[in-house]
């Protein structure tokens, strides 16, 4: 007997769901007391811990629940993004080939434009030159045809045409200007982290910044 795959119910309305209700109801009133609250003695500094060690319980209850409820949603849209992807791959490769071949031939057609511009723009030159030097045009100036590339291509079912998509390519990065020279981030905060302040880089202030590390008991 074939096995049918298993299907889980998923709700769409976790407002509804009684233990989100119950960890709405926590994270609302905890807020309450963290906005009215003073730490100004020791027993208001361990009263604090304990509040941060319910917020950190609370933070996982809300953590798990989320999963709960996109878990089975996310396996559900990772399998189909897969199926239509493979069912695309034919298409956007016949795409990408296209594309990339009706490109040359359009580039081929500007090139051959740029030569016959050239060689008419030197005949034209070479013609000035001779008027310059003897007062007349010895022989005629035979300009080529130019066949101007066309801008688009248009058909009953719809038009393609060139765009300009300039990028940038760094030659020398000793000669970039300040203003462009990004710093590596991921870099800079492994050395922070692994050695502090203790290998200097020029240009770089490293610098301690403490924060509040919480573990809830149990």
């Amino acid at each position: 007997m074939e096995e049918r795959p298993i299907t889980k119910a998923v709700s769409v309305a976790p407002l509804e769901d009684a233990d989100v209700k119950i960890l709405i109801e926590e994270a609302d009133r905890i807020l309450v007391f963290a906005k009215s609250r003073q730490i100004t003695k020791p027993d208001d500094a361990k009263m604090a811990t304990d509040d941060l060690s319910v917020i950190s319980g609370i933070k996982k209850r809300m953590e798990s629940s989320r999963k709960d409820y996109l878990g089975p949603v996310n396996a559900i849209k990772d399998e189909m993004s897969q199926v239509f992807k493979d069912i695309m791959a034919p298409v956007l490769e016949a795409d990408s080939i296209t594309r990339s071949k009706l490109v040359a031939y359009n580039m081929e057609l500007r090139r051959i434009q740029a030569e016959e511009e050239d060689i008419n723009l030197k005949r034209l030159e070479a013609a000035e030159a001779e008027m310059k030097l003897k007062g007349e045009i010895t022989e005629s100036v035979n300009l080529v045809p130019v066949n101007e590339a066309p801008k688009r291509v248009s058909t009953n079912m719809g038009t393609a045409s060139m765009r300009d998509n300039w990028k940038y390519e760094v030659t020398d990065f000793a000669l970039l200007p300040d203003a462009y020279k990004v710093p590596d981030t991921t870099m800079l905060t492994s050395v922070a982290q692994k050695h502090h302040d203790q290998k200097p880089i020029p240009g770089v202030r490293f610098y301690n910044e403490p924060g509040l590390s919480v573990r809830a008991r149990g």
